[in-house]
C-alpha cells in the first residue's frame, strides 16, 4: 500500500502510528524500549526547561531507528546503518533546520564529545561504545573543527545529552500524545517561516 506524502498536516499521525507499532522493540541492546528511550530524550530536554523545538528534536532524534524501511541497528551489527541520516531525510522540509541537524547530527556529536572530552567516553554504555566504533570513533581534530561551524551546535550536543540519559528502565515520562500538540506547533511554525 502507498503511503500518502507526509506533510505537516499528516505528520503527526504517521509518528504516533510508529510509535504505537514500534515503541515496545528494544533500544539498542539497553534496558529500555525504542518508545521510553525517546520519551525519556524529550522528559529531560522540557525538565532541563528547553524550548519547545528542542524538546522536540530530543523526541525525535532516534525516528531512523524506528522505522524499518531505513533498517535497524543491532548490536551484532558490523557497519554503521547510518539511522541518523535516514531519521533526517524522512523528516527534511517537515521541520525546522534545527530539529533536522539534532537528528542528523546526534549521532557526531557523540563522537565529537569523545574527542574533545574524553571523560565523556567513559560514562557511555557498552552499547554506545560499540555503535561509536561502528560510527568511526573519536572525531579527528580536522573533523572538530568543521563540526564546531554548525550553527546549532550547542542544541545538537544538548539533544546528544538528553540521548544518552534516556535509558532508565524504572524511569515513567508521558506518552507520545502528550508531545503531539508541541510536535504539531514546531511542524506548523516551520511552514509559516
Amino acid at each position: 500500500m502507498k503511503r500518502s506524502p507526509l506533510t505537516h498536516l499528516n505528520i503527526v499521525d504517521f509518528l504516533a502510528d510508529i510509535f504505537l507499532r514500534r515503541g515496545s522493540e528494544e533500544y539498542l541492546g539497553e534496558p529500555v524500549t525504542m518508545e521510553q528511550h525517546m520519551l525519556q530524550a524529550a522528559h529531560f530536554a522540557e525538565t532541563a526547561g528547553e524550548d519547545e523545538v528542542v524538546i522536540v528534536a530530543a523526541l525525535l532524534h532516534d525516528i531512523g531507528h524506528f522505522t524499518s524501511e531505513f533498517g535497524s541497528y543491532s548490536p551484532d551489527d558490523t557497519v554503521d546503518r547510518l539511522h541518523e541520516q535516514a531519521g533526517a531525510e524522512v523528516l527534511a522540509g517537515l521541520f525546522p533546520q534545527l530539529v533536522i541537524d539534532c537528528i542528523r547530527y546526534h549521532v557526531a556529536a557523540k563522537r565529537y564529545l569523545c574527542a574533545v572530552n574524553p571523560a565523556y567516553f567513559d560514562q557511555l554504555s557498552s552499547a554506545s561504545v560499540h555503535s561509536l566504533e561502528l560510527q568511526g570513533g573519536p572525531m579527528s581534530d580536522e573533523e572538530v573543527t568543521l563540526f564546531e561551524k554548525n550553527k546549532n551546535l550547542n542544541d545538537i550536543v544538548k539533544v546528544r545529552q538528553y540521548d544518552d540519559r534516556g535509558k532508565d528502565a524504572e524511569l515513567r515520562t508521558r506518552t507520545f500524545s502528550y508531545y503531539a500538540p508541541m510536535v504539531q506547533r514546531i511542524a506548523d511554525s516551520h511552514v509559516r517561516t
